[in-house]
């Protein structure tokens, strides 16, 4: 293994955390006042736009033409401070992995560099590729997938990828990589077959990743 994908919301913190319910506050409010639409019609096409393009912010580009730059900065603008506290121990075991570790997400820099900064990993990981590595499309689409290989300069199968949504281990199992799924789930229920492995936290990946070294 040549290098490590972390996702970033619910998998390098726990989803508890209820991060994403201050954001979707902003992103009902930003497609409200922003982008004019009805307030009883907002909840349902954000949902509907996350499930169809994997972002909301890829259906308003989409249908809406709205600036995704002037999206980020907006709905990101929360108190991560207020969710989130310095994550000592996930610091140690990223930097004592061996291998370069990324994050890789659905997410804008602004966002990255604040929840990192409120979990205390600043400087941890080699790089970052944020919604912008394949012209905002997201994860699951391959294009963003592809984009970090060809930056790595790597093959699917010398990565690995850790995330709490298993679709989007799905491309990356279609790429070759090791999957990882975050979070605890209901603890009898079966893997899906592109998914290698479960972790209840991101911290318990070190034994994991040393055996695939080893095999």
């Amino acid at each position: 293994m040549k290098a490590v994908l972390f996702d970033l919301d619910n998998t390098l913190y726990p989803a508890e955390r209820d991060l994403f319910s201050l954001i979707d506050v902003r992103i009902n409010h930003y497609m409200q006042t922003q982008v004019g639409i009805e307030q009883q019609e907002v909840d349902t096409l954000r949902r509907r736009y996350w499930k169809d393009y994997g972002t909301t912010l890829q259906g308003l580009i989409r249908h809406h033409e709205v600036d995704p730059e002037d999206y980020l900065t907006y709905v990101h603008e929360v108190d991560v401070g207020s969710r989130l506290s310095q994550d000592a121990k996930l610091r140690q075991v990223i930097e004592s992995l061996g291998v370069p570790s990324y994050v890789f997400t659905n997410g804008s820099r602004c966002h990255v560099d604040r929840v990192l900064a409120a979990l205390g990993l600043e400087g941890v990981f080699a790089g970052i590729f944020d919604i912008r590595v394949a012209n905002y499309q997201p994860k699951p689409n391959p294009d963003p997938y592809q984009q970090i290989l060809e930056h790595l300069q790597l093959l699917g199968d010398h990565c690995v990828m850790v995330e709490d949504q298993s679709l989007n281990l799905k491309t990356a199992k279609q790429f070759g990589m090791k999957t990882v799924l975050v979070g605890n789930g209901q603890p009898n229920q079966a893997l899906e077959s592109y998914v290698d492995a479960r972790l209840a936290s991101p911290v318990e990946i070190a034994p994991l990743l040393e055996d695939w070294m080893n095999s």
